[in-house]
């Protein structure tokens, strides 16, 4: 198994940068480039520009803002003349707050200025760069936020798409399960065989992703002899399906296994086979859920440990 880093090792890296990003974007200025307001305070300007009518309680609660801080701000905002206040409708005891004429004037060139420095930020990537940082900043809020984030969708795969399979399933089953290379390489065949033999309509691979972020994916083949290669009529063989670590409980794998009952039910298959090992339980749930039961095991020795090897079907 891979050797993972220690909580205390890896707070350190967070923080190392958390320390480079705010620099970076200069949060720690005590102004806003090129205006008078604070990071705060336009942080209470966005809030209302886009959810308003808003209370101070929930204020307070989404930017995570201490009550007092918070209630100096707004009187602040208040006697700018940015702000105005109407009653609430079920709750005399608080004030709904929103943008007066003035605070919309005042929020449209922050916003716009910021927009144009985010911007000239980017500009200075390329392409696939963009692509990784914007990636890489959806899976930061995906994993600490998950409850907060949208549905993956299911799509066909993509360029590109199948190296991924190989390169995700390589790194994730070494590190989760000790396999050597040679998983990853029977991946890659496994992968290649797609291509070369895909029949649409009666084959298809699926993606789960949100955005431009890949969460998992799954392939639903035309099932064949393992030592002969030849078809095995009205049986189809369900493959590949993997998850990222923060992808897990989220429904996604169901979601992908159900995808490939729904294909294979159109398709006239009569029948859908797997193969998987015994430490994979959670995906043994997903499979047994959707109505699958094993049929057979055995002992194997299997790509550099020892395992036992399952086969799986459901009838449709």
């Amino acid at each position: 198994m891979i050797e993972v880093m220690s909580t205390a090792a890896q707070a350190l890296d967070v923080r190392a940068f958390n320390r480079f990003y705010t620099r970076r974007i200069g949060v720690l200025a005590p102004r806003l480039s090129g205006s008078d307001f604070s990071l705060p305070e336009a942080r209470v300007l966005w809030e209302l520009a886009h959810h308003a009518p808003l209370s101070a309680t929930t204020l307070s609660r989404s930017l995570q803002l201490d009550a007092g801080y918070l209630s100096r701000l707004l009187r602040g905002l208040k006697a700018r003349g940015l702000l105005v206040g109407q009653a609430h409708p079920s709750d005399g005891r608080q004030t709904l707050l929103k943008l007066s004429a003035a605070g919309k004037r005042a929020f449209a060139p922050l916003d716009r200025d910021s927009q144009a420095e985010t911007e000239a930020l980017l500009d200075t990537l390329s392409a696939p760069q963009r692509q990784a940082l914007v990636g890489a900043m959806t899976r930061i809020q995906a994993m600490l936020e998950p409850e907060a984030q949208p549905p993956a969708e299911l799509r066909p795969q993509q360029p590109g798409d199948l190296g991924w399979i190989i390169e995700r399933h390589g790194a994730i089953y070494a590190a989760e399960y000790g396999l050597n290379p040679g998983f990853e390489a029977f991946v890659a065949r496994v992968c290649a065989d797609f291509v070369d033999r895909l029949k649409p309509g009666r084959e298809a691979c699926w993606i789960a992703a949100r955005g431009p972020e890949r969460l998992g994916s799954v392939m639903l083949v035309q099932a064949r002899d393992e030592t002969t290669g030849r078809v095995r009529p009205g049986i189809a063989q369900l493959r590949l399906l993997l998850l990222e670590p923060h992808a897990r409980g989220l429904g996604v794998g169901k979601r992908l296994v159900r995808q490939c009952s729904e294909f294979a039910r159109a398709a006239g298959y009569r029948r859908i086979v797997l193969w998987t090992q015994s430490a994979l339980t959670a995906a043994r749930a997903i499979y047994a859920a959707e109505g699958y039961r094993l049929v057979g095991s055995e002992p194997l020795d299997s790509f550099g440990r020892a395992v036992i090897s399952e086969h799986w079907e459901l009838a449709l």
